[in-house]
């Protein structure tokens, strides 16, 4: 996969469809490398007439890694003291726009999910120049007093760093029991073939662990929102207890003119039984925009 200079990082990115088409930006979330876009899921918007762009954010996958830089004191951020943090969700947009530089676009319709909606948030409010239409799914506004995890899900979320490809394989079915949507289908085996996929790929759980300080200490973007003037679609499940239903709520109401789609049975994950759904919000919103 091919990899572009940004922001003072290097990016690994993949594509998808015609580059002559209107780009669509996938934007993963916490710990997530770019390969939990699922190919089929990219295959199906390029059908819609998008070319797709998914990439590694900064500190996971293939991308650029801040091993050398200081650590982060979780126990001070969860208090409130984000001066650990390492970087945050603004230098992570600025990663994305600097992607899209490289590719040389000028502007793209911007998806993110759960860590990733709170970066295309943050695109839009910093750069709405490069943005075509927003849509934010299982993410929230950074308001302290929404879309907080479930203790079980905080619980799944902050598990000591696994000792061997086995051990990440079990941590991440667990993990996924806990957070998956409950309304379909819990396919255990596609669960362990993603995770191993994904430590063959790459395992750095210590990125993961300073991506989490980029979202504790990065400030409410509440009141930022509020003049995001672009077609925007907020996606969230009514039973998601990593990042629960009042976070979506509060995008949407943030956000002028904003869609509200809440999912019944949809938890903290994409199920293949939504990805139509999902594909015709985001076709649907982006219809919305200009110079598209």
């Amino acid at each position: 996969m091919p990899r572009a200079k940004a922001n003072g990082v290097e990016i690994e990115y993949d594509t998808f469809g015609d580059p002559a088409a209107p780009a669509l930006l996938l934007v993963m979330g916490l710990g997530a490398q770019m390969i939990a876009w699922d190919e089929e899921l990219c295959e199906r918007l390029v059908e819609r007439g998008f070319f797709v762009i998914r990439y590694d954010n900064r500190d996971i996958g293939l991308s650029t890694k801040f091993d050398d830089g200081p650590q982060p004191d979780l126990t001070a951020l969860l208090s409130g003291d984000g001066s650990s943090a390492p970087y945050l969700l603004a230098d992570m947009a600025d990663d994305a726009v600097g992607l899209l530089d490289a590719l040389g676009i000028a502007r793209a319709h911007i998806v993110g999910a759960s860590m990733g909606g709170m970066i295309v948030q943050s695109i839009a409010i910093a750069h709405p120049e490069r943005v075509l239409s927003v849509c934010s799914v299982m993410s929230t506004t950074g308001a302290r007093d929404v879309g907080q995890p479930t203790p079980e899900a905080m619980g799944a979320l902050l598990v000591p760093p696994a000792d061997s490809r086995e051990q990440a394989i079990e941590q991440s079915v667990a993990g996924s029991r806990v957070i998956s949507s409950t309304g379909y289908p819990f396919d255990e085996e596609r669960v362990r073939e993603r995770a191993g996929a994904a430590y063959d790929r790459s395992y750095n759980p210590a990125g993961m662990g300073r991506q989490l300080a980029a979202i504790l200490a990065s400030p409410d973007r509440t009141e930022a929102l509020g003049h995001v003037e672009l077609p925007t679609v907020v996606i969230h499940g009514d039973i998601d207890p990593l990042v629960t239903l009042s976070g979506g709520q509060a995008t949407a109401a943030a956000i002028p003119g904003a869609e509200l789609l809440v999912m019944p049975g949809m938890g903290h994950d994409l199920p293949l039984g939504l990805w139509g759904s999902v594909v015709d919000a985001i076709a649907k919103n982006a219809e919305r925009a200009t110079g598209a």
